[in-house]
C-alpha cells in the first residue's frame, strides 16, 4: 500500500464518519422536536433491557456457588424482569416515573458538585464547578417543580440533546482528521515540487 492509498482511505473514512456524524445530529435534532415520542421509545427499550438483563440474573443464579448468591440473583433478577415488565408495558407512566428520577439525580448532582466546588475553592477554575452545580441545580428544580407535566419534554431533549452533541463531536473529529491529512498531502506535494 503506498502512501497515496493509505491518504485516500483516510479521506475516504473522514467522508464516511463526517456524513455519519451528519445524519445522527439530524436524528439529535429530529428527537428534541418531536420529545414525547423519543422519551416513550427510550422507556420501552429501557424496559426491555431491564428485562433481558434480569433474565441473565437468572441465569448467573444457575452458576452461583453458594445458596445465598443463588437467592440474591434470582431476587435481583425478578426486580429487573419486573421493572421492565412495567416499563415497557406502561411507557407513558415509566416516562413519568423516570423523569421524577432525573430531577431527582440533577438536584443530588448539584449538592455534590458545590461540595466539591468549596472544597477547592483556592485552585483556579473552581468557580466552573459551581458555575455547573448551579445549572445542574436549577434544571432539576425545573423539572421536579414541573413534574408530571415535564416528562412530555425532559427525557426526550436530553435524549436528542446527546445525540446531536455525539453527531456534532463526530463531524468535529472527522474534519480535523480530514484537514490535517489535506494539509499533509499539500506539504508533501510541494516538497515533491521543490
Amino acid at each position: 500500500m503506498t502512501a497515496h492509498d493509505a491518504v485516500g482511505g483516510i479521506k475516504s473514512r473522514s467522508g464516511w464518519a463526517i456524513f455519519m456524524g451528519v445524519v445522527t445530529a439530524a436524528l439529535g435534532v429530529f428527537l428534541m422536536v418531536y420529545p414525547f415520542i423519543t422519551a416513550t421509545l427510550t422507556t420501552i427499550v429501557l424496559g426491555w433491557t431491564f428485562i433481558l438483563v434480569g433474565i441473565a440474573q437468572f441465569v448467573f443464579a444457575l452458576n452461583s456457588e453458594g445458596l445465598g448468591q443463588f437467592f440474591w440473583k434470582v431476587l435481583s433478577g425478578l426486580v429487573y424482569v419486573g421493572a421492565g415488565i412495567m416499563l415497557a408495558a406502561m411507557p407513558v407512566q415509566g416516562v413519568a416515573a423516570l423523569t421524577g428520577v432525573v430531577g431527582s439525580l440533577f438536584v443530588a448532582q448539584a449538592v455534590l458538585q458545590s461540595i466539591v466546588a468549596f472544597r477547592v475553592r483556592p485552585m483556579q477554575g473552581w468557580g466552573w464547578n459551581l458555575f455547573d452545580a448551579l445549572c445542574s441545580l436549577v434544571l432539576g428544580v425545573l423539572i421536579l417543580v414541573q413534574w408530571p407535566s415535564s416528562s412530555v419534554w425532559t427525557i426526550g431533549t436530553l435524549v436528542g440533546a446527546s445525540v446531536l452533541v455525539s453527531g456534532i463531536s463526530r463531524i468535529i473529529v472527522a474534519s480535523t482528521i480530514r484537514g490535517g491529512v489535506s494539509h499533509i498531502e499539500r506539504l508533501a506535494h510541494h516538497g515533491a515540487h521543490a
